[in-house]
């Protein structure tokens, strides 16, 4: 007799949609190229934009409503770990690499993106190159609503970000952050 795979925090994943209606949203994302595993539930209105093909997401995934992922280029690619929840209205944005590790918990209105504009004085702004650095979240990361990492940046296993924080630089296992620039408050 098969086992069932005992899934965390059972108030995350108390409300989700029908399962045949999941296998339907999951089934039209599919046809468009985004890897998606059948276990994965992604709610009506996630988007994942231009590149879908370039979207990989994990077993027992949860991509909540009003989500944009979206690969920016052709060579943008953007995986999601197993058990991972990306909360309402959050933002992923690849113009290079994004990787989010399993286990993690994304609040609403997340913004993560790998690309800045340059700034050089003499183009106009909106004529400049991107730069671009691989964002790279780690296993078991919580990430408090509204806050935003940037380009470069290595989140390290078991992190937590508070709510709000703006992470410009690199956050190590196990340590709490906060703040804007993020400054390093405490360990679990």
């Amino acid at each position: 007799m098969k086992k069932d795979i005992q899934l965390p925090n059972k108030q995350l994943r108390r409300f989700l949609p029908n399962k045949f209606i999941s296998a339907l949203i999951n089934y039209f994302h599919r046809l468009r190229g985004t890897k998606i595993s059948s276990s994965s539930i992604i709610f009506y209105g996630a988007k994942f934009l231009r590149y879908p093909k370039n979207i990989k997401i994990g077993n027992h995934a949860v991509v909540k409503n009003f989500v944009e992922i979206c690969s920016c280029n052709e060579d943008a690619l953007i995986e999601i770990g197993d058990r991972t929840t990306i909360g309402n209205y959050s933002f992923i944005y690849a113009s290079k690499r994004i990787i989010i590790g399993d286990d993690c918990m994304i609040a609403p209105f997340v913004y993560v993106v790998d690309s800045n504009h340059n700034s050089k004085p003499d183009i106009k702004m909106n004529l400049q190159d991107n730069l671009s650095e691989q964002i790279t979240i780690g296993n078991d990361v919580w990430i408090g609503a509204k806050a935003v990492i940037l380009s470069g940046v290595v989140i390290g296993d078991g992190a937590i970000i508070s709510a709000g924080s703006v992470v410009n630089q690199n956050v190590k296992p196990n340590s709490i952050v906060g703040g804007v620039p993020a400054k390093h408050l405490k360990y679990r």
